[in-house]
């Protein structure tokens, strides 16, 4: 997905990863501005329910440590991470009938209770580092912050101006919401819970495409009728990490289970696609092969797309992560901030030479 559109961040979609068709990384987004360069004045566009908060957070500090101004308008909704984005905003504009949300992060977590007090304490220290960025922007007290976030707030622009977390509102209609399970949110208005159930925008349906994407139908032959063969009253059930038979238990034991999920997040074919991993392994009970096909197969997927993208240009590519990589760096004293501007012709020509050579 392209983010950079007529010289404007588009930040539509999942953060960290791509659902239903939408998304953008973090990666993307320095990638963007090393393009745009690090003095210009940029407008960033925002309509997402949310995702990553690594991801999250690292937008919203490579867009802090952006020399020229930004303008961060929210066009439908910015919810969870998404909303840390939006603090980086030198101004915020909450368009008419967009909605911003904040709450506590969640995480998975597998192992004992050693392993779910760690992770309950990384999880309380970054949403007081969430709180704290809300509270630099609104000018609140970051505990009173953390108390509505632990009980998941919800904004209407007039709302959010009123506290602090927008700047301004802007009349027009609101875009359309962006796809996104907002059935996982306890408090999300029965609207969007609707509009989810509506459109099928479920993670778990997502993951059962890909899963069938790994198994296709076979082509039907016809085939002698036969009475199916009896099964044997005393089969084992088969073991969820290898799908073989267990041996005769009824229920698969705690290491079954863990040796699953590691087979299913740790394989090779979860690289690139982590959050796909992560939902077959903790939110489902598909067997690890299965997962690690449906794996492969959105990685083949993947792979396909990015076969239809123009060839790489190395000099312009180390060019642009040289610039990215002044983004943490910015320069101290005080500037002229250009607008931005995109010379399309000579980008345009300059990729027509890449290809001729």
């Amino acid at each position: 997905m392209t983010i950079l559109v007529d010289g404007e961040l588009v930040l539509y979609g999942f953060v960290g990863d791509d659902f239903w068709g939408d998304g953008f990384t973090a990666s993307q987004v320095i990638d963007a501005l090393a393009m745009l360069g690090r003095d210009a004045d940029i407008t960033v566009r925002i309509n997402s329910g949310g995702g990553y908060t690594d991801d999250g957070i690292a937008i919203y500090n490579a867009l802090k440590a952006h020399r020229g101004d930004v303008a961060v308008v929210v066009d439908a909704i910015a919810a969870s991470s998404a909303s840390v984005i939006a603090m980086a905003g030198d101004t915020i504009t909450m368009r008419s009938g967009a909605l911003m949300m904040i709450h506590d992060p969640a995480k998975f977590t597998w192992g004992n209770a050693g392993d779910h007090e760690k992770s309950t304490e990384q999880l309380n220290k970054l949403a007081d580092l969430m709180a704290d960025i809300y509270a630099e922007q609104t000018g609140e007290d970051a505990e009173t912050i953390r108390e509505d976030m632990k009980t998941e707030l919800w904004l209407t622009g007039a709302e959010a101006v009123e506290r602090g977390f927008a700047t301004d509102t802007e009349g027009g209609r609101a875009k359309a919401v962006a796809a996104f399970d907002y059935r996982v949110y306890s408090q999300a208005p029965k609207k969007l819970v609707a509009m989810a159930k509506k459109e099928k925008w479920s993670f778990e349906a997502a993951t059962r495409n890909a899963a069938s994407a790994a198994h296709p139908p076979a082509h039907e032959k016809e085939t002698p009728t036969m009475a199916p063969k009896p099964e044997a009253a005393d089969k084992a059930p088969a073991n969820p990490a290898t799908g073989q038979p267990t041996g005769g238990a009824d229920v698969s034991s705690a290491a079954d289970v863990k040796a699953r999920i590691k087979a299913i997040t740790e394989d090779d074919a979860a690289t690139g696609h982590e959050a796909l991993a992560k939902h077959l392994a903790f939110d489902t009970d598909m067997p690890a092969n299965d997962a690690i096909a449906a794996l492969k197969a959105a990685a083949t997927d993947g792979a396909s797309q990015a076969k239809t993208d123009d060839a790489p240009n190395p000099a312009k590519y180390q060019a642009s992560r040289s610039a990215a990589a002044d983004l943490a760096q910015p320069a101290p004293g005080a500037s002229a901030k250009p607008k931005a501007t995109i010379n399309t012709g000579g980008i345009y020509a300059a990729r027509r030479t890449g290809k001729e050579a």
